[in-house]
């Protein structure tokens, strides 16, 4: 069913920012995917809880598709929206309603950016931990709608290690509150648990408390560069093994690094062919990044280190700038396995190795820390190639093959969802449904995505 069959009326009347416009609606059913869109019918640029409520109460009694978007930065197809259906756009509700210091917490809105409640705890001592790459354009709805991690997973762990407690308002536009303002609770189910990650499937996050952390005194940056991936990724095995937690450790490849140079007019690829970053933070950064020093010297041909802030932003460059570079080749489409940290290696070969059999062209980057790996494949044009298509299902063949899983912070969305029973079993995919139909029964929140 369509919201074109119905008058509009009784939607707008409740609203006070929507468009039918076509290029504004065009340009709301879409994401950084590329994937097709309906378009849909209209999108609602909600200012408040109540307007939210409205439009999913109109949509629930109506049948008719709600797809939640944040800033549509999304890689997965998570924001984009079918024909007839609603666009809810939440970046209007935007306020970071408190910072509470003394807890540690902050009180915000979904459509916040990340890097601007990172600077606002700042001005508290404070940090918000999450780091996703993008960072400064991401809302903290979207994610907590993919429960988005970024370079500093490797030491704080990703966005629902740092949700406390959601305002969500569910399908049927009743609104309820989970989890608590505490950093313990085990009272009934994790509901908590259960909605972050659910990208837009089972509520709309319309407030969140978050956890903060002391901001750290100090950091320090390790840069190493090594003969091959297999020996960078012993490398970063022999950091997890040392004692000391980075909060950053990640890994770039050789063709990845050539891109850099030819984006940055550096000349990282000619130190080696391939890079491992590490840095460390607090009263201690110093001497743990020594530590990691000592720990790559051995296996790496140039290791680099810094205390200093600008120093330190300079050699970050290599893995920063990894996505920017291959923008810059044609199109990128990113992808996001993660496997067991030890079987990093087996997972980088295995996915250059496909690369080199369909003709795609592939790069590599990953955080280490964690065993989550970004491959990165260039095509010209807006279309997926064949071979394109059988390299990405290729590499979701070699995740599952290596105990790991199809998608580590960027969501299933509609991209990956034909791949979802066979990780997680028929059972399993059953019980998800029934947990879908059991929030939405009428099917109207995110169809078609992640499950």
């Amino acid at each position: 069913m369509s919201v074109a069959t119905f008058s509009l009326d009784d939607l707008v009347a409740d609203l006070d920012d929507w468009s039918v416009v076509p290029a504004d609606v065009e340009s709301a059913s879409r994401d950084r995917s590329g994937s097709p869109i309906g378009p849909a019918a209209i999108v609602v640029r909600a200012g408040s809880v109540e307007q939210v409520q409205a439009t999913l109460r109109f949509a629930h009694q109506h049948g008719i598709a709600v797809v939640p978007r944040g800033a549509g930065s999304g890689v997965a197809g998570g924001a984009v929206a079918g024909s007839g259906s609603i666009v809810l756009d939440l970046s209007r509700l935007d306020r970071i309603v408190e910072v509470r210091a003394d807890d540690q917490v902050a009180v915000v809105e979904p459509g916040v950016i990340t890097a601007d409640l990172d600077a606002a705890a700042g001005a508290h001592g404070l940090f918000y931990a999450p780091d996703p790459g993008s960072v400064g354009i991401s809302t903290i709805g979207g994610n907590i709608a993919t429960n988005a991690g970024g370079l500093r997973g490797a030491k704080y762990g990703v966005t629902r290690d740092a949700v406390l407690s959601l305002d969500v308002v569910l399908a049927d536009g009743r609104l309820v509150t989970v989890g608590r303002e505490t950093l313990k609770r085990v009272t009934g189910y994790d509901l908590l648990g259960l909605l972050v990650g659910s990208e837009g499937t089972l509520g709309v996050v319309v407030r969140a408390t978050l956890r903060l952390l002391p901001r750290p005194v100090a950091t320090s940056t390790v840069a190493a560069y090594f003969a091959g991936i297999d020996e960078a990724a012993a490398a970063a095995i022999a950091v997890r093994s040392s004692g000391v937690r980075p909060v950053v450790l990640e890994i770039v490849d050789g063709p990845t690094l050539a891109a850099i140079d030819a984006l940055e007019d550096t000349r990282l690829r000619a130190n080696g062919a391939a890079f491992l970053l590490a840095q460390t933070d607090g009263h201690a950064a110093a001497i743990e990044a020594d530590v990691i020093a000592e720990v790559l010297a051995p296996l790496a041909t140039y290791v680099e280190t810094s205390d200093d802030p600008v120093e330190s932003a300079r050699l970050m460059t290599a893995r920063r700038q990894a996505l920017p570079a291959l923008e810059r080749i044609g199109r990128v489409v990113i992808e996001d396995i993660a496997v067991p940290p030890s079987r990093l290696a087996e997972a980088i070969r295995g996915i250059h190795a496909i690369a080199d059999e369909t003709g795609a062209r592939i790069f590599v980057f990953a955080h280490a820390g964690d065993g989550n790996v970004h491959p990165i494949l260039v095509v010209d044009g807006d279309e997926l190639p064949a071979y394109a298509i059988e390299a990405v299902d290729r590499i979701f063949a070699l995740a599952l093959s290596l105990g790991g899983t199809l998608t580590g912070e960027h969501g299933v969305g509609l991209l990956k969802r034909d791949w979802v029973a066979q990780e997680v079993g028929g059972v399993v995919d059953g019980l998800q449904r029934a947990i879908k139909s059991l929030f939405d029964p009428a099917g109207i929140l995110n169809p078609g995505k992640a499950i």
